[in-house]
């Protein structure tokens, strides 16, 4: 009920939630490129997919910057100017861990991945995919369980992403002879696993806004 009178007096924004989901929508692409890279054995298509992905981190720079300016320009938003300044840059940060991610493989000239390097880059992707039902549900605030679900499931992947690196390392550690080889790919998994800690990031940025909602 208290939602709802808010709601009522508060101006319906035109500017930044069409924002905040373009960069939603910008992000989720770039988790299904990274996911769709450790999965093909394609070089062709594994190139098309590093030059995807930076393409999409340009991309959300201009998004970012966009809202960055129309924050400028407005005295009146949504909500929080300092929420909505956290959230593109954790949004951001996502991104860049992502294209860190794919640019190491390119660089490092990996032509193997990790069965742990799939499973994180997966569960990142569906964190990605997570993160984006909770901004779109920002637009009006009717589903505030459908939002705080979404960030739960993100912590909990991150938790498990966690688990999975640890075990990765530790097994790099025991089984790699190749010291070279053991930095590329502890280096790669570091920032995939980093890329999950951005996520959460967002994800507490969108609670901390509800919060102030309800």
């Amino acid at each position: 009920m208290a939602l709802d009178f808010l709601k009522y007096f508060m101006p319906q924004d035109k500017k930044f939630f069409p924002l905040f989901e373009k960069s939603a929508i910008n992000l989720a692409l770039a988790g299904t490129a990274i996911c769709d890279l450790v999965k093909s054995s394609d070089a062709n298509e594994r190139i098309r997919l590093i030059r995807e992905i930076e393409r999409l981190e340009h991309v959300g720079d201009e998004i970012s910057h966009e809202i960055f300016q129309e924050l400028s320009r407005n005295f009146i938003t949504p909500f929080d100017r300092e929420d909505i300044h956290r959230l593109v840059s954790a949004i951001d940060n996502v991104l860049d861990y992502i294209h860190g991610s794919s640019k190491r493989m390119q660089l490092y000239n990996l032509t193997v991945y990790s069965d742990e390097m799939v499973k994180i880059a997966e569960l990142l992707k569906t964190q990605i995919d997570e993160l984006r039902i909770a901004i779109f549900e920002l637009r009006n605030m009717d589903k505030m369980r459908d939002i705080s679900d979404a960030l739960v499931r993100i912590n909990s992947i991150e938790n498990h992403a966690d688990d999975i690196f640890d075990h990765a390392v530790a097994r790099l550690f025991n089984e790699e002879t190749n010291a070279v080889e053991l930095i590329k790919c502890k280096e790669i998994l570091q920032a995939l696993e980093t890329a999950t800690d951005m996520c959460e990031d967002a994800a507490n940025v969108i609670e901390s806004i509800i919060i102030k909602m309800a």
